[in-house]
């Protein structure tokens, strides 16, 4: 099967037009009362690694929902005007959410480069994740 995009080609057109933080600004953002970081990895990811302390989980499989105001999903951090700081494990899929919510129109969006593990390494806080129950 021959695609006519790769992932690789997605990613990098995403770069190309979204804003990425270096990390260490992410870092530097933390704790800000007008920003938000917004975790979409899956849950089994945060469980594993941690996550940013504060950090809003959103599946990235839920995303658009989550964000659209007319959607039965919505989830009002999304409306809340905040600087939205979206990141993953590797920046590969928070690189396609913030294309997405950028193209939706969610103002303030953002990603960080490198993903939760260069916050990892760059001696970024990390806080731990309740197990799931259900």
């Amino acid at each position: 099967m021959k695609l006519t995009k790769g992932y690789q080609q997605l990613i990098d057109e995403a770069n190309a037009r979204i804003v990425t933080l270096p990390t260490d600004q992410a870092i530097a953002r933390h704790g800000d009362p007008d920003t938000v970081f917004i975790d979409i990895r899956d849950v089994r990811e945060l469980e594993r690694e941690g996550m940013v302390p504060g950090a809003f989980h959103a599946p990235r499989g839920m995303l658009e929902f989550w964000a659209d105001p007319d959607s039965p999903y919505h989830k009002p951090v999304f409306g809340s005007g905040k600087h939205l700081v979206l990141y993953c494990q590797s920046a590969w899929r928070s690189a396609l959410a913030a294309a997405a919510l950028t193209d939706m129109g969610v103002p303030g969006v953002s990603h960080f480069a490198g993903g939760f593990r260069a916050w990892k390494e760059a001696g970024g806080p990390v806080a731990q994740r309740e197990p799931h129950k259900g």
